[in-house]
């Protein structure tokens, strides 16, 4: 296992540590609908949480509130996206959706309490008051309409719109429903040390779009077993999306380009980034 592979799988783990203990003193269906729905994923975005962290002299220790943190803000996000009045999935993460294994309310309840507690968490990040302050206000931006729901808001409105969505309009769109959390994980090492977080920002702008780009051509190449959700919706659906755009090979080319990108602005950091440039082509590799 290379150390890139390692150092994710830990930071997964972690979360999922955090947010059961998080949960202690608690029962019943919501709290296991949480949990269901905080396990099983990725932990990209607390592994980049966790190496910016490490990249900026910040404990593992004082960071992993906040790497769990994005895992319950993520899942909650995911939770609702499935559901009837969003996307309807039946699927995720190979296992069936929240609300068809409880129910809708469940689900909805389930979503709006890890939402609640990645803000909870967030206030146990081990940092200066001022930095977390900056960290729930950047969590909350790029969660809200300024950010993933903004994006997911735009994203139903262009399923509906006699108009197919253009190059820029997808790109603003993603920035918001997908690259916003991305970017809150990678930039929380450098706001806790209290260092600029430039460098950072545009690493994680650029990956968050090839992320995005990455998951436009699994809609088309992906297996839905190995995928873990439906594939062809968005095709089926009509939308256009990067691949409908740029075409197949050309999407594959503007998400290389977007790694290549993400890798060079890394720089200043030198070897010591190695697994942030490892975390830019897992994005475009992967197949889930």
């Amino acid at each position: 296992m290379g150390l890139f592979s390692q150092s994710l799988q830990e930071a997964g783990a972690l979360a999922t540590r955090e947010i059961s203990a998080a949960l202690e003193g608690t029962d019943g269906p919501i709290r296991d609908a949480m949990l269901y729905a905080s396990t099983g994923g990725k932990g990209l975005r607390a592994f980049l949480v966790l190496e910016s962290a490490r990249l900026h002299g910040v404990d593992v220790l004082d960071a992993a509130p906040a790497a769990a943190a994005i895992e319950a803000l993520h899942a909650y996000s995911l939770v609702h996206d499935d559901l009837p009045c969003m996307d309807d999935d039946a699927l995720r993460r190979g296992q069936p959706t929240v609300h068809r294994k409880w129910d809708e309310a469940t689900a909805v309840l389930a979503g709006d309490a890890l939402q609640t507690l990645a803000f909870e968490l967030v206030t146990r990040v081990g940092c200066t008051d001022a930095a977390r302050l900056a960290l729930v206000r950047g969590l909350a931006s790029a969660s809200g309409i300024r950010g993933m729901v903004g994006g997911q808001s735009l994203d139903i409105a262009a399923e509906t719109s006699p108009k197919p969505l253009t190059l820029p309009q997808i790109t603003e769109l993603q920035a918001g429903k997908t690259g916003a959390l991305i970017e809150w994980s990678t930039t929380v090492g450098p706001h806790m040390a209290g260092d600029d977080a430039t460098v950072l920002g545009l690493y994680a702008r650029d990956l968050g779009l090839a992320f995005q780009i990455a998951d436009d051509i699994l809609d088309v190449e992906g297996d839905a077993a190995m995928v873990g959700k439906a594939v062809g919706k968005d095709a089926n659906a009509g939308k256009a999306t990067f691949v409908s755009l740029l075409g197949l090979d050309g999407a594959k080319a503007r998400a290389q380009t977007l790694v290549t990108s993400a890798c060079d602005v890394l720089s200043v950091y030198g070897t010591q980034a190695d697994r942030l440039r490892e975390a830019a082509q897992f994005v475009v590799a992967r197949k889930s």
